[in-house]
């Protein structure tokens, strides 16, 4: 595709690929493949180098940056070799002659110092977050990537949206986009692209005749609709990390439905692993869920007067452990993009009031205070300024609620008897009860959200956008993390699986035999450790149902079953100003130190049903709606002792629930045909342009774009069809291919490569392709621009010749 090709892009076509001129000017660059190498460095991890000898297992390299260049002795595994130039911002990283760790970085790094922001890898398209506004989303660039193939233009996120809606078209199958990566790495905005090209191009044939989706319950299009539910989602659905301003602390999978001729039906959004700790603890540089600073700055001072709140944060000890303004984030603004959201999404008056109020009375909650009693270790209220607040929003008599948290009736037997408790216990018992509303609150929205998006129209087949959080290892790792990672690992099992299939498909259809290594294996003995029966999440389980268990117990009992059996658990190594850690897992993105503290009590989280009672019998429709179920799957059956062990909405251990959703979209995931991609985050200070490589090349090995590449690597990656091959290389051993008599282009590929020196195991004959191992066409065009040399100097050498014996002629004559 040439420069004309791409004038259907406009304007954008710059930061899209490189000008046909640079790419001429890259391939006439001087280059030297016998010196040309990456060097092992450590403070940038790697830089460009010159080799200037080789022994004895060591290199001496000099280094290429201009400010500090150095000569450097290394060993010889240290050093990598560098592509030929016209390699250069090459748009498929798997074409590459010499694929390695520092060959990818400079790859990503030149092409991102160009603006270049996506650039595939296989079967990943991997996108570098810009920080700034780059102008290639507009409706220009839409069409401009309609029906085309993916090698047909450059790589972009909207091509990988329209090769999912083609194949939808074609095969009439469930498709997938999956978009990971860290905090900051600018999932969600991709996503939004994602969204916003289905809804751009599938709308397209019939909008006018039919007026617009006729029965949804909000106006606009699919995209206004699905973008209206954002601010909602995220006001209470993200928060400010320690990486990331913004960061959505929940997982989303979007499906937009398309009926019978690929036009929109209708969407819906299924969420996972709301980070429900958050509400009730935040690490210092974080600050708790947007919608509580929105609800706090006095915007609406209608709204401080209904929830009986005040405009500074500090005044509730439990919203300001960490911060509680963002420097990028205007609260008031928000506000009103929440407010409008809720009317939009068709919240009526009531539940609106009952949304806010809930969210009120989580503020409240913690400043409720309790003191021992004298001279025996039972809690009570120290004051009920709190309560009364809380009881009032909630729709409550505030003494029923003091006296169910302080004396929580239990059933014993077949009666209830009255128990006392602690000052921890009660407060442990208060933050589990609003976390839990916060929680049920937030699935309930989605629920509503759905009911607004259906269009009752027919559904024929999906096409889903998963965001979810990516790999993430902090100072302090704990059982939000442990599931993260889990799911991430999970994640990266089915990519490997899927390239697997996909590449044992081509060999098939070419007839080539390979035995075939199934990467999956790597990842299944950490996904096992984790969550076989007798794994991590099985023990912790098991732990919850022992009143006497601990964190002590629990870890031994980690210990016992796994220290020295699997080579995934390891005793964690400590290190000075290290955060203390009981044990590590060795994840396939790296190994993570986890903290078990307190697990038990954050798995069970378990709800005191004297207060969730009060909940159901609550003045406030929309409380009493929310617990309505709770507890009715436990009651009865097992003759009074709450049916065994007790499932259903009383007691199910959060890992138990993270596990069975993480089960649904595994299950959702291989329904379909998944399309992949892979958010970087360049740098930590959000500087537009700026890449470190650390930080790159640790997402890279986390996210396992080296890892696919690898797989790529492993078969016979590179291919070229007979005819391509032989118009290419004949000039090696043109002698071997008869002139004059025709012969096929597979038997003269065979001669031909039969005939030079390379090694004979590095290639195999398909059907209609030539496949090489890694590294093997490198050569070939080594040889090749040798052999033109070659034949240039010779051909020079002839014609200076005729030349000089011409005019040494002339000399004669002069003579």
């Amino acid at each position: 595709m040439g420069d004309g090709d791409m004038e259907c892009f406009g304007p954008a076509a710059v930061y899209l690929r490189k000008p046909e001129r640079e790419r001429i000017e890259a391939q006439t660059k001087p280059f030297d493949a016998k010196t040309a190498f990456f060097v092992i460095d450590k403070d940038e991890d790697y830089v460009k180098g010159v080799l200037e000898k080789r022994e004895g297992g060591k290199a001496t390299v000099k280094t290429l940056e201009d400010a500090k260049s150095k000569t450097v002795t290394v060993k010889e595994d240290e050093i990598f070799p560098m592509n030929p130039p016209k390699y250069d911002k090459i748009e498929d990283m798997a074409m590459m002659t010499h694929l390695h760790e520092p060959s990818v970085l400079y790859n990503l790094k030149e092409r991102y110092a160009a603006w270049m922001i996506y650039t595939y890898s296989g079967l990943f398209c991997v996108t570098v977050n810009p920080y700034k506004w780059l102008p290639v989303y507009d409706a220009v660039v839409v069409n401009g990537y309609r029906g085309k193939k993916r090698i047909e233009a450059p790589p972009h996120i909207f091509s990988i949206s329209d090769n999912a809606y083609q194949f939808c078209l074609q095969d009439r199958e469930n498709q997938s986009v999956l978009i990971t990566g860290e905090s900051g790495a600018g999932k969600t905005v991709n996503t939004k692209r994602v969204i916003q090209y289905f809804a751009t191009i599938a709308v397209a044939g019939g909008k006018k005749a039919e007026g617009q989706q006729p029965t949804s319950k909000i106006q606009g299009s699919l995209e206004d609709q699905i973008i209206a539910a954002n601010p909602l989602l995220e006001a209470y659905g993200n928060a400010k990390t320690v990486r990331n301003d913004n960061s959505s602390r929940f997982g989303k999978f979007i499906r937009i439905h398309f009926g019978q001729t690929g036009k929109l039906a209708s969407a819906d959004i299924e969420t996972y692993l709301l980070e429900k700790s958050r509400v009730t603890f935040q690490l210092s540089a974080e600050r708790s869920y947007h919608i509580f600073y929105q609800l706090m700055t006095g915007h609406k001072p209608e709204l401080l007067e209904a929830l009986l709140i005040t405009t500074n944060p500090y005044d509730y000890p439990m919203i300001s452990q960490g911060e509680i303004t963002v420097k990028s984030i205007d609260d008031v603004e928000e506000l009103i993009a929440t407010d409008t959201a809720i009317d939009i999404l068709g919240f009526n008056a009531e539940e609106k009031l009952g949304i806010y109020k809930l969210t009120g009375s989580v503020i409240h909650h913690g400043s409720m205070q309790f003191k021992q009693k004298q001279r025996e270790e039972q809690a009570e209220p120290d004051g009920t300024e709190a309560a009364d607040k809380i009881a009032y929003l909630m729709g409550l008599n505030s003494a029923d609620m003091l006296k169910a948290l302080c004396y929580p009736r239990v059933k014993v037997g077949n009666e209830f008897v009255t128990k006392g408790q602690t000052v921890p216990q009660v407060n442990n018992s208060v933050s589990a009860l609003c976390k839990s509303v916060y929680e049920k609150m937030f699935l309930w929205m989605v629920i509503r959200i759905n009911e607004m998006l259906d269009t009752k129209q027919q559904r024929v087949f999906y096409i889903g956008v998963l965001d979810i959080a990516g790999f993430e290892i902090f100072d302090y790792n704990s059982l939000e993390q442990l599931c993260i990672n889990f799911t991430n690992e999970k994640l990266q099992q089915f990519f490997n699986h899927t390239m697997f299939v996909l590449e044992q498909e081509e060999y098939k259809k070419e007839g080539i035999e390979w035995e075939f290594i199934d990467f999956g294996m790597d990842l299944a003995q950490c996904i096992e450790l984790i969550e076989k029966p007798m794994g991590i999440f099985s023990i912790l389980e098991e732990e919850c149902m022992f009143p006497k268990a601990s964190d002590a117990t629990f870890k031994g009992k980690l210990y016992d079953q796994h220290l020295g059996k699997t080579k995934c658990f390891e005793k964690p190594k400590p290190a000075k100003g290290k955060v203390e850690a009981h044990f590590s897992l060795v994840h396939y993105a790296g190994t993570v130190d986890y903290n078990i503290t307190g697990w038990l009590d954050k798995n069970k989280d378990p709800l005191n049903d004297s207060v969730v009672q009060l909940y159901q019998k609550s003045a406030m429709k929309l409380l009493a709606f929310l617990y309505a179920s709770h507890g009715a799957e436990a009651e009865g059956g097992g003759g009074g002792k709450k049916g065994g062990k007790k499932k259903g909405g009383s007691f199910q251990t959060v890992s138990a629930l993270f596990r069975e959703n993480l089960g649904k979209l595994m299950t959702n995931l291989r329904s379909t045909h998944p399309h992949f991609v892979r958010c970087l985050i360049p740098n930590e200070t959000k500087t537009p342009g700026l890449m470190q490589n650390f930080l790159v090349l640790h997402q890279l090995r986390c996210n396992g774009v080296l890892e696919g590449i690898r797989i790529c690597r492993k078969g016979f990656p590179s291919r070229i069809i007979y005819a391509d091959f032989k118009q290419r290389y004949k000039v090696l051993n043109a002698g071997v291919i008869p002139e004059g008599q025709f012969i096929d282009n597979k038997k003269a590929s065979e001669k031909l490569l039969g005939s030079i020196d390379v090694d004979h195991t590095q290639y195999m004959f398909g059907h209609t392709k030539v496949f090489f191992k890694a590294g093997l066409l490198g050569t070939l065009e080594e040889m090749r621009d040798e052999k033109l040399a070659s034949l240039v100097t010779m051909t020079q050498a002839i014609c200076r010749g005729f030349v000089m014996r011409r005019e040494f002629v002339k000399m004669m004559e002069r003579r």
